[in-house]
């Protein structure tokens, strides 16, 4: 998308209550009566540990896969369902996708609804207050690994269709596509030939992407932007091998050090990002200071915010460099010598308006010439994902937001959001023609990717409304 493209921040109130969809009592009640069954279904879907990195037994994916499949081809309403998978690269195939189609009939539009099945790892299971593989209600909310990340946005898929179905039965003219993906919390790294190699069956009028967030647990949000995201291992050396510490300790750089001094460079004493070359965008943000930023990030008590403008800009609208992981000795196994190298995870999240390789090149460009004591660099493991910026002038975009308002009793607003879906930026290549609506059933306190992960029940009912009345709208749109 085009980094000019505007993109209007701010909460479009609307003086009236939108005009109720005629269905949307029937919808309303058919998606409360069948509340039980979603947070049942979505309870078995959390239960598989379906972790798509590496080291994880794949196995557990699959049998996420055939889960999902299950629960589509019971709503009745798809000419064929499968299970695919396509490569990687020429050696490895990616992780089981779902897809599910239904033509659509008499000129209506087809819709195709995306979410992915695979989750994060839970990390230290010391640090969840219930087994993150078991589902658990505490208060309004649903504890798990993936209970909102993103296999609450499968169900908000499944039940929505249950209802719309239920409502309007199933001689409908609709066209409906479901692909559930299977590695999107490693890469998305076979989404590219995915598509293209079932771009037929994938082809849709509108795309709704169910893997954001919502302003909070009142307010609906459509995401219209998205920061892209570079990520790579960087290994630092500075020795052939370990050197006794106080025999050399003082002359001979060790790798700790080295690799300690480069990452400094990355940022500048504000915390914001020092690194020539990567760029950010100007654009109007809601209202949100540093006070709720702290509530809703749990800063610790006297740690202040980092980087400079508008809270949300830092958030949307400039880039971030995060070291998210090391290779090094540990405490317990620590001895007394110079490391000879270690290794790092960077992640960058690169603004919208700047391609992930030109962010690439500026990231290694300044490493290189960074590198203290002549330590030498390498780079691997590297992914890329380019920003994304919602042309909203669509109809889609006026749907889907006469759908919030109307399944929240509250306007929603256009918001970004930090992190990154690098695949929409694929989606957009292989269908141009394609309207994209970026919806989810987060809110701030979800705490995705964290222990302690959770899905509001209250917002995944909305979610589940406000897809059953697009559904409902679109079904009666020419």
């Amino acid at each position: 998308m085009s980094p000019s493209l505007a993109v209007s921040f701010k909460i479009t109130r609307m003086t009236e209550t939108a005009l109720p969809h005629p269905l949307l009592a029937q919808l309303r009640e058919a998606v409360h009566g069948g509340m039980p069954a979603a947070i049942s279904d979505l309870g078995g879907l959390v239960r598989i540990p379906s972790v798509s990195w590496d080291g994880f037994d794949a196995e557990r994916v699959f049998d996420s896969a055939k889960a999902v499949e299950a629960l589509l081809a019971a709503t009745g309403v798809f000419d064929s369902i499968e299970i695919a998978r396509a490569a990687i690269d020429d050696e490895r195939l990616g992780q089981p996708a779902v897809l599910a189609t239904r033509a659509a009939k008499n000129g209506k539009p087809t819709i195709l609804l995306y979410a992915h099945h695979d989750v994060q790892p839970p990390g230290d299971e010391a640090d969840w207050e219930s087994n993150p593989f078991e589902p658990t209600v505490r208060g309004d909310r649903l504890y798990g690994r993936g209970a909102a990340d993103d296999k609450a946005g499968v169900m908000a898929h499944v039940a929505a269709i249950r209802a719309f179905v239920e409502t309007v039965g199933l001689d409908f003219d609709l066209g409906l596509v479901a692909f559930i993906e299977g590695e999107e919390e490693f890469g998305s790294r076979s989404f590219a030939d995915f598509i293209v190699k079932h771009r037929d069956q994938l082809m849709a009028d509108v795309i709704v992407v169910a893997d954001s967030d919502n302003w909070d647990t009142q307010t609906p949000a459509l995401t219209v932007a998205l920061r892209g995201n570079v990520t790579f291992k960087l290994k630092v050396s500075t020795l052939d091998h370990a050197s006794h510490s106080g025999m050399f300790g003082g002359a001979a750089p060790d790798a700790m050090l080295a690799a300690i001094r480069l990452l400094a460079t990355l940022h500048g004493p504000d915390g914001s990002v020092a690194v020539a070359g990567l760029t950010s965008r100007s654009a109007p943000t809601p209202a949100y200071d540093e006070a709720k930023l702290a509530e809703e990030a749990a800063f610790l008590d006297g740690v202040t915010a980092i980087g400079h403008g508008p809270v949300l800009s830092r958030l949307w609208d400039q880039p971030a460099i995060t070291i998210t992981g090391i290779d090094a000795p540990t405490v317990m196994n620590a001895s007394n010598t110079l490391v000879p190298s270690v290794t790092v995870k960077v992640s960058a999240r690169i603004a919208p308006g700047q391609s992930a390789a030109d962010a690439y090149d500026a990231l290694e460009r300044h490493l290189r010439a960074h590198a203290p004591f002549g330590a030498h660099l390498e780079i691997s493991d590297l992914d890329r994902g380019n920003p994304f910026l919602v042309d909203t002038s669509g109809w889609a975009v006026a749907e889907a937001k006469d759908a919030m308002h109307q399944a929240w009793g509250r306007a929603p607003l256009e918001t970004g959001i930090g992190g990154s879906i690098p695949f929409i930026a694929d989606l957009v290549e292989v269908f141009p023609n394609a309207q994209i609506l970026i919806t989810g059933v987060e809110d701030p306190d979800s705490r995705a990717h964290s222990p302690n992960e959770s899905l509001h029940l209250g917002v995944f009912q909305r979610a589940i409304l406000t897809e059953a009345v697009l559904l409902a709208k679109l079904e009666s749109r020419a």
